[in-house]
């Protein structure tokens, strides 16, 4: 682990000073990121709800009770969207933290970060999964090469006309390419920022088998960054919020620099741990994009 942990030291150094870090000069610093209640609102288990720092992070909680969440007062049609999450530590199994994108309408689109717990010891697997038009179904999971439960890291969602990218800290983990001229649906309609804690039990762990331990309750994470760097609408579509103007969609964040794309290779062969793409069992008859170089 600790040959591992310097070879990511040194590999965020590299992507950082090749440019990779351009997103930590849009991020505002620790000491004026907005309060909470500029950007956001309580959605529900209110009483499970703490703010600490002025506003500056929240906490949720989850017993057995309840848990609880959170979600931007605006929409959004495109941009970089991030957090500073700190996860449950401890016996987390069945405890699902989520941070995702999502619009408000039947035939949703959807972009999920969502933390599944484990027992005390053993691995948080990272899913990221996409929606277009209701369809989802493309989860794939990894774990981390540093323990999310131990510090706050950021997680960001670059979404432009090109690609959706997935961040851990300036790192890719996954890219989903636009591919409508190849008739696969890309995402498309304006969409929330949503954050939660809640009991995932039936699914979250070995497929459901481990349950929820009640007895380390409350679980607890922290939040913290809530400064967003997207287009802001009242509409349901994308539209002016593919404008080449706004700095998210200029050309640099048209693919990965080489030193991402090294990274994401890197975390695709060591740490992805499940990807559709490969699901055979599951899909017979692979998804259009999975036979497309989806890098």
């Amino acid at each position: 682990m600790a040959s591992s942990t310097l070879w990511w030291s040194l590999l965020l150094l590299v992507v950082v000073c090749n440019g990779g870090g351009a997103f930590g000069k849009r991020i505002l610093a620790d000491d004026q990121q907005p309060g909470f209640d500029q950007n956001y609102v309580i959605t529900w288990g209110g009483n499970h709800v703490s703010f600490l720092d002025q506003g500056r992070e929240i906490q949720l909680s989850m017993d057995n009770s309840s848990g609880a969440g959170f979600s931007s007062k605006l929409v959004y049609g495109s941009g970089l969207f991030h957090l500073k999450i700190k996860l449950p530590n401890k016996d987390s199994a069945g405890v699902v933290t989520a941070f995702y994108l999502s619009s408000n309408s039947n035939n949703h689109d959807e972009l999920d970060f969502e933390f599944l717990g484990n027992v005390e010891g053993m691995p948080i697997s990272l899913q990221t999964n996409i929606f277009t038009n209701g369809q989802g179904n493309r989860e794939q999971r990894i774990v981390l090469w540093f323990d999310p439960t131990a510090d706050f890291h950021d997680y960001k969602i670059l979404w432009n006309p090109y690609h959706v990218v997935f961040y851990v800290d300036e790192i890719p983990i996954r890219v989903f390419n636009n591919l409508t001229s190849n008739g696969v649906e890309y995402p498309s309609q304006a969409m929330n920022i949503i954050v939660s804690l809640w009991n995932g039990e039936s699914w979250a762990t070995n497929g459901g088998r481990t349950k929820i331990n009640w007895a380390d309750a409350p679980f607890t994470a922290q939040f913290q960054g809530f400064d967003v760097d997207g287009c802001a609408q009242g509409g349901s579509g994308a539209g002016s919020c593919a404008s080449p103007g706004l700095w998210w969609n200029a050309g640099e964040y048209k693919e990965l620099t080489p030193s991402q794309a090294a990274a994401y290779e890197r975390v695709k062969n060591d740490y992805l741990t499940y990807d559709y793409c490969r699901d055979k069992a599951r899909f017979p008859v692979l998804p259009p994009e999975c036979s497309i170089k989806n890098t």
